[in-house]
């Protein structure tokens, strides 16, 4: 298939910058896969679209304030790093050495205005508590880094790190702004820290949902699924086949799997939230197995997989998900599952109806 295929218009004025005034006030359109039928409701309805015989996952990664803005050590150029995860142990053994103080060895994105090259070094805080060295040049656009502060990174971050919000997302830089991104980029179930870009269809989930979802006996689990830079990274390739994905880090608990292979067995549904449980649940239920072992079965590892049509998906039957960007991997993802024609048909309606778009947007509902 084409790229092209995948393109709609979007006026600018309709992706959100800011989040609804209340968590959980979103609207949410409602696509049945099998009439095209759409809806026009709340995310305080979803409950009213899953069963207790049905399944909710979720992605419990936590995302951590990993844009840092800083400036070259020897000049007073400035430069902004982009923690993406930690750095192999071949690539840590290399980062080490006497540079005093915690070291901690980290693959980064680097942007400035000065080309980047080995043994620079940056400096981060209003006291340069944090510097950066660079280590060497890695694949994708990266690089390996040497993090060396006398306090833990962890506390450097929580003090001037910066929330990794999407790039259609404009900040002027004021800490209010950073305070309110730290709360509501991030899902009420947050758990495990990894992520620099929020699983954002959870973003939408309440207390007060999940004690509807409750009430009505639904069960709910969780997949770990760190997201990358790689989710805003556009495809530029004329024929989506040749798109290669960025591998991101899961981890599948074995209570998940037993859940997910329980409700396939009864004839129910798994609902899942966002494109990031979609793509752990479909990669490990792609793994190789014999014809009596089990759909899913626990387990970690990084996937890479991209769905898009005519993909055949084994594990997710219905999705809530945002509005996604023109051919983007996400939008080709949800058209496997709803149909090219369909989603587009849905996306246009969404544009006249003035939905709000992308991560601090509204969402739908594919059932």
């Amino acid at each position: 298939m084409k790229t092209k295929q995948f393109w709609y218009p979007l006026p600018q004025r309709l992706i959100a910058q800011h989040p609804s005034e209340k968590r959980g006030d979103d609207r949410m359109m409602v696509l049945h896969r099998d009439t095209g039928m759409l809806e026009h409701r709340k995310v305080s309805d979803f409950p009213e679209y899953i069963t207790a015989n049905d399944l909710l996952v979720v992605n419990d990664t936590k995302v951590f304030p990993a844009r840092l803005l800083g400036t070259w050590s020897d000049s007073p150029g400035a430069v902004e790093i982009l923690m993406v995860s930690p750095a192999t142990d071949a690539d840590s053994l290399e980062a080490r050495g006497d540079r005093g103080g915690e070291v901690l060895s980290w693959r980064v994105m680097i942007g400035s205005g000065r080309p980047a090259r080995e043994g620079q070094v940056a400096v981060f805080g209003p006291q340069k508590e944090l510097r950066v060295e660079l280590v060497k040049k890695v694949g994708g656009g990266m690089w390996t880094c040497a993090f060396v502060s006398e306090r833990p990174l962890n506390e450097l971050l929580d003090e001037f790190g910066h929330t990794p919000v999407p790039p259609y997302v404009h900040r002027e830089g004021t800490r209010e702004e950073e305070m309110a991104d730290r709360e509501r980029y991030q899902t009420i179930y947050a758990k495990h820290v990894g992520s620099v870009a929020a699983p954002t269809a959870g973003l939408h989930f309440t207390p007060e949902i999940f004690a509807a979802l409750d009430a009505k006996g639904v069960q709910r689990v969780a997949v770990t699924l760190h997201v990358g830079p790689g989710t805003f990274r556009p495809v530029k390739v004329d024929d989506i086949e040749d798109h290669e994905m960025d591998f991101e880090a899961f981890a599948v608990p074995q209570e998940t799997a037993d859940a997910i292979n329980a409700c396939k067995a009864r004839g129910g549904r798994v609902f899942c939230v966002g494109s990031t449980s979609v793509r752990t649940l479909e990669t490990v239920a792609a793994r190789e197995r014999g014809p009596e072992d089990p759909l899913v079965v626990g387990g970690s590892g990084a996937s890479n997989i991209f769905i898009y049509p005519p993909y055949q998906f084994k594990v997710c039957d219905c999705m809530l998900t945002n509005f996604h960007l023109p051919q983007s991997t996400l939008l080709m993802m949800t058209s496997a599952l709803a149909g090219r024609e369909r989603m587009l048909c849905a996306y246009a309606m969404a544009v006249r109806a003035d939905y709000r778009f992308f991560s601090y947007g509204d969402c739908m509902l594919i059932v």
